[in-house]
């Protein structure tokens, strides 16, 4: 995810009133979870009279609004010498790979034998696991953080318990019930909560593929990490333009880039971090040279370009364990080599398969 400035905490996400304080509003609060604009920050800082600068050692601006695909693993890649825990870590998750320790080896593969099943079921069903079967289970694991983001706020947002969240509901629960006409009359700083309302209802409908108005689970996800579906691609970017094109010329400009991390106090000098921001500017961010960014500039910034890491692990792991090499993997082939994908470890996915989830 990205994460623009130090969050509300989320136990505010408990208790949801209507017309509560910007700190306290639920998609404010679910800022741990979401791709939260820089309007939050604004208001925060018009409430508290503080300054937008953040502490020298809080390191350069730019990584606050990039999203980078977090790596599978921490643990090195090592199979030569036997260690597969990168592997473990990759195919089951972080969390899920730290419970294996505690099954016998024969618990660990039967368990893999129902992962195997499921990705199967998942795909087309054939009997084998093929390497896209193979790269999407990879992909599912590693998402797991984010389904339970949005299975957190889910019931806060379906308030009719219909199994979908319509754009009603998300907007009632979160700003509170207001009369056509009246929205945030009894609140400071209206204009900027109007602003937030039309922001929320433009990435909702983006977010909404089918348009009926009605988000699914899926929808939803694509609501609040809009930077991990390549649809919302063209709002993140719109929502980063808008936070940094002070003069709505439609660009980034050098000043406005830096304004937007650093505000100097009267004759202070500008601190070398942000001169090396300038440099990061001209020399990486302004690809076309011309002393702004445009949208595709902003993009490339905040949504690099990146490995499909998923994918990497996926051949890898099918390059090892494809014995009859055909190209796809048996359950035997995936058993055969069950050290590799799950070692002596223990998962949780006992009581995954049977929660009802809308997953993969």
């Amino acid at each position: 995810m990205i994460s623009f400035w130090p969050r509300p905490r989320p136990e505010l996400c408990l208790g949801i009133a209507p017309r509560l304080p910007l700190e306290s509003s639920p998609l404010a609060a679910l800022g741990l979870m979401m791709w939260r604009p820089s309007l939050l920050l604004l208001l925060l800082l018009l409430r508290r009279g503080a300054q937008g600068k953040p502490s020298p050692d809080a390191g350069p601006h730019g990584q606050g609004r990039v999203h980078h695909a977090a790596p599978l693993s921490e643990a090195t890649h090592d199979d030569a010498h036997g260690n597969f825990q990168y592997d473990h870590e990759a195919f089951l998750g972080r969390e899920v790979a730290k419970e294996f320790d505690q099954l016998t080896p024969e618990e660990s593969q039967a368990r893999l034998g129902r992962i195997v099943d499921r990705m199967d079921r998942a795909g087309d069903g054939d009997g084998w696991v093929s390497l896209a079967e193979l790269r999407a289970w990879i992909a599912h694991t590693q998402q797991r953080h984010i389904r339970d983001s949005v299975s957190a706020a889910w019931n806060t947002y379906d308030t009719d318990r219909d199994g979908r969240v319509g754009w009603e509901e998300l907007r009632n629960a979160t700003y509170g019930h207001y009369e056509p006409g009246e929205e945030f009359h009894d609140v400071e700083d209206a204009e900027t909560y109007k602003k937030m309302l039309t922001r929320d209802e433009r990435r909702f409908r983006v977010a909404d593929q089918d348009g009926d108005s009605m988000a699914t689970r899926e929808e939803l996800t694509a609501f609040l990490h809009p930077e991990e579906f390549p649809h919302m691609r063209d709002i993140v970017i719109a929502e980063t333009l808008e936070d940094l094109d002070k003069n709505k010329d439609g660009y980034v400009q050098v000043d406005e880039y830096i304004a937007d991390l650093y505000s100097a106090e009267p004759g202070e000098e500008e601190p070398a971090w942000v001169q090396t921001e300038r440099e990061q500017f001209r020399d990486f961010r302004d690809l076309n040279k011309d002393g702004k960014l445009d949208g595709s500039e902003v993009g490339h910034w905040v949504l690099p370009p990146a490995q499909d890491q998923p994918l990497v692990e996926a051949n890898h792991l099918l390059h090892e364990s494809d014995t009859d090499k055909d190209g796809r993997l048996s359950k035997a082939e995936i058993l055969g080599n069950w050290n590799m994908f799950v070692g002596s470890q223990a998962t949780n996915y006992g009581e995954d398969l049977t929660r009802h989830h809308d997953e993969l």
